[in-house]
């Protein structure tokens, strides 16, 4: 076997990071996405989520957000950052939207998520020639840039780009295996270990698995199983993980005090379905994107039928995949890869491993050599026989089967070929443009049938720089919170338009947080992790909400209080089933009046509470739209208009409650609490200042709900109502600590100086085993 050599391993990871890149944005422009076209790719979580949490960590980064890395003041009305940050933000290649203007987040995101494929590519062509060169260096390249362009990363990955950091992590994470099993690098294999799990714990998670049962194969078949070499894998996850704490433990407490999403049980997919997904061009949400470029699964089924492979690695290789692959359809093994937890969306996030795991065999076939003609025609027995299992499932399109058909025969024709001159470049454009046409081609199908099955938002536009200016030019924090307020854009609105509002949506979304907004008539989707802005003047009127984007303009209003007040003395609001009633308790005063036979006074402003309506009310000539139905979707408390004539009863789409607010007495019960407010209140990265009243006694409460990790001098904090609270003695001074920031810090702490001891014990090793310098005296026992 040839040894590798540098340069040949760079010009592979080039060309298989050149391969990638060009197959996405092909792909996309093909369907004429986003940036190369009309349609836009704001779908699901990449809208709702992920260019928000970038364009917030663009604002951090540039020192223009409300808050800091331990806490977020601009959603939520106050949330906890550093789990979101852990669970969204913490890869490397996340800071780089830095480096544009703010306007062109989307822009960023997608460089970033182009970028993490073809590190994917490079990473695991690297590996690949790690574990043993083949004769030709541009078959790593293609395999690398398979792995990358697998249909997970094409169809998932690419609107969920946080994911990607797993797909980067396989195939680095078997590469600190390798050097485990050779005894080699104790310093670096758990500084990867830790990278990977910092910038993704989720899929890290997964890629640990995988990469674990990577290694017993490789202990296996190299005859290098050895109890030592086990107890130093797992050393080295320990404290690559326990580096990491510092993160991962806020983030798995995040996610203890989040609000609970709907549990479900695990149903695998039709046998028929799955094997449709191992060919290019098909597309669903509920099955495993296990597709992989045709010269993939050839050659691994090549490596079943070769002669000059030995027959333990021929099995063990052809087990793994197979083992890999009936383990996502079984339900104790699902939960194994998904932390225990089967997950809301997709059930099948762990797709990328079996793709590694079938080119890591492939390349092991390629080891050996090209494969001769009786394997070849036994690999493409394999992939024709899994085609044919394919054929019943509706999944199934003549796209498929025609890319399938032709990259089969493209590649078995290249590897038939003369393997000189140009024969041999004739076989590497064979191969290379059924890569790229095949993966080019899943994604372009990917791309049009996520904005036909999947929820969409309105791209960045024209429209939202004018809303986002608007917002900043209203914006007056912290002497009062400006909300991005009705249309939404995407779940996090404060994060990307600016202000600090109610809206917030994250896997971490706080219990006491959606059930204070719920009791109070907010709404929600996503079964509750998904908040919506409340745009109620009672509830702007308590969080100190002074502006607004209503109506395509902003809003400003007086009728509000200050981030702390001060409440007399009494046990806090029990809320109960009527939002209006809870309001009432939270500000101390009636303001609601009672509808008599279906209509309000006039004067009034009427507020209609029907969370599980679907469909239009109507106040007179005003209509208002509503979108509801528990556990998925709770519509909002929202305003039918003025009463202007007596008697006047709305159309509602279902049962509902009427509220009557009367102005004139909200204003009286604000103004009254404002004179028991603070006299001022400083808002810092981590907390909370403020100076209450002379002789104030009582309760000083926060506008911010009373989440966990909250810290205040001279009190432990209390709840409110849902929000945070102390005794009122003396000033306020209240900082927030994310739980588990100190657990992990310690933890961190405990895994560095074990790599400490590691490199100690290493260095001592060296010195001892190092021979004696010509003429040295000769050491005595």
């Amino acid at each position: 076997m040839p040894k590798t050599t540098h340069a040949s391993t760079a010009r592979s990871s080039v060309l298989a990071a050149v391969l990638s890149a060009v197959a996405v944005c092909g792909g996309d422009a093909v369907a004429r996405v986003f940036p190369f076209g009309p349609r836009h790719r704001a779908v699901n979580d990449l809208a709702n989520q992920f260019v928000p949490f970038h364009a917030h960590l663009w604002d951090l980064l540039r020192g223009r957000a409300d808050g800091g890395l331990l806490l977020d003041w601009q959603a939520g009305w106050g949330t906890s950052f550093l789990p979101d940050y852990g669970t969204y933000l913490s890869s490397p290649f996340a800071p780089l939207v830095a480096l544009v203007p703010r306007g062109d987040i989307e822009y960023a995101v997608y460089a970033v998520t182009v970028l993490k494929t073809a590190v994917a590519a490079v990473a695991m062509t690297f590996l690949l020639r790690r574990l043993g060169p083949a004769g030709v260096w541009w078959w790593a390249s293609v395999l690398g840039a398979a792995y990358a362009l697998c249909g997970w990363s094409l169809a998932e990955g690419t609107y969920n780009p946080m994911w990607l950091d797993g797909l980067i992590a396989f195939p680095l994470l078997c590469l600190a295996g390798e050097w485990v099993r050779e005894g080699r690098r104790p310093l670096l294999g758990p500084l990867v270990v830790a990278v990977c799990w910092c910038a993704n714990f989720y899929t890290a998670y997964m890629a640990t698995l995988g990469a674990a049962l990577v290694l017993l194969v490789r202990l296996a078949v190299t005859d290098s199983f050895r109890v030592r070499v086990l107890g130093r894998a797992a050393l080295t996850t320990a404290i690559g993980v326990g580096l990491a704490a510092p993160v991962l433990v806020p983030v798995f407490l995040g996610s203890r005090h989040a609000y609970p999403g709907v549990v479900r049980d695990f149903a695998p997919a039709a046998g028929t379905d799955v094997l449709a997904r191992l060919l290019p061009v098909t597309y669903s949400f509920a099955t495993p994107a296990a597709f992989v470029c045709t010269a993939v699964p050839l050659l691994a089924g090549a490596l079943l039928f070769r002669r000059d492979a030995p027959g333990r690695e021929r099995w063990l290789w052809g087990g793994l995949c197979a083992a890999v692959a009936v383990s996502m359809q079984w339900g104790p093994t699902h939960l194994v890869w998904h932390v225990f937890a089967t997950p809301n969306g997709s059930p099948y996030r762990q797709t990328f491993v079996l793709s590694g795991v079938l080119v890591l065999a492939a390349w092991t076939g390629l080891a050996h050599g090209l494969p001769d003609r009786r394997s070849l025609l036994g690999g493409a027995a394999v992939v024709l026989a899994l085609a044919a299992g394919a054929l019943p499932s509706p999944l199934l399109t003549p796209w498929a089967l025609l890319l399938a058909g032709a990259g089969l025969a493209a590649v078995t024709g290249a590897l038939l070929l003369p393997r000189r001159g140009r024969y041999g470049l004739l076989a590497a454009l064979l191969v290379t443009g059924t890569l790229l046409g095949q993966a080019a081609a899943t994604t372009a199908y990917a791309d049009r049938e996520r904005l036909a099955r999947l929820d969409d938002y309105p791209p960045w536009g024209a429209e939202h720089e004018r809303r986002a200016a608007a917002l900043a030019a209203a914006d007056g924090w912290p002497a009062y919170r400006t909300d991005a307020g009705l249309p939404r854009v995407a779940g996090n609105d404060p994060l990307l338009l600016g202000g600090q509002g109610a809206a917030y949506y994250s896997s971490h979304t706080p219990a006491v947080l959606t059930e204070t907004l719920a009791a109070l008539g907010g709404g929600w989707t996503s079964r509750g992790r998904n908040l919506l802005s409340l745009d109620n003047p009672v509830t702007d009127a308590l969080f100190g909400v002074g502006a607004r984007w209503r109506d395509g303009e902003v809003v400003r209003t007086d009728v509000r209080l200050p981030l702390v007040t001060v409440r007399p003395p009494g046990p806090p609001p029990v809320y109960g089933r009527s939002p209006f009633r809870n309001q009432e308790l939270l500000l101390g005063a009636r303001v609601y009046a009672s509808p008599r036979a279906g209509a309000c006074p006039v004067g009034t402003e009427v507020f209609l509470w029907a969370p599980d309506a679907t469909g239009t009310a109507r106040l007179g000539d005003r209509e208002t739209r509503l979108l509801g139905g528990t556990p998925k979707r709770r519509a909002a408390l929202t305003s039918l208009g003025f009463q202007r004539l007596p008697g006047l009863r709305p159309e509602l789409p279902g049962p509902g409650e009427l509220g009557c607010l009367d102005h004139g007495r909200l204003r009286t019960a604000v103004t009254a609490l404002r004179a028991r407010a603070a006299t001022s209140v400083r808002i810092t990265p981590d907390g909370i200042r403020a100076t209450l009243p002379p002789g104030a006694t009582g309760t000083a409460v926060v506008a911010a709900p009373h989440i966990a990790g909250w810290h205040c001098a001279g009190a432990a904090p209390v709840p409110y109502g849902g929000l945070l609270a102390v005794p009122a003695h003396g000033d306020l001074s209240c900082t927030f600590r994310p739980p588990g920031l100190r657990a992990g810090l310690a933890a961190g702490a405990a895994a560095a100086l074990c790599l400490l001891a590691v490199a100690a014990a290493g260095r001592r090793t060296l010195r001892t085993a190092r021979p004696p310098r010509p003429g040295a005296p000769a050491r005595t026992a």
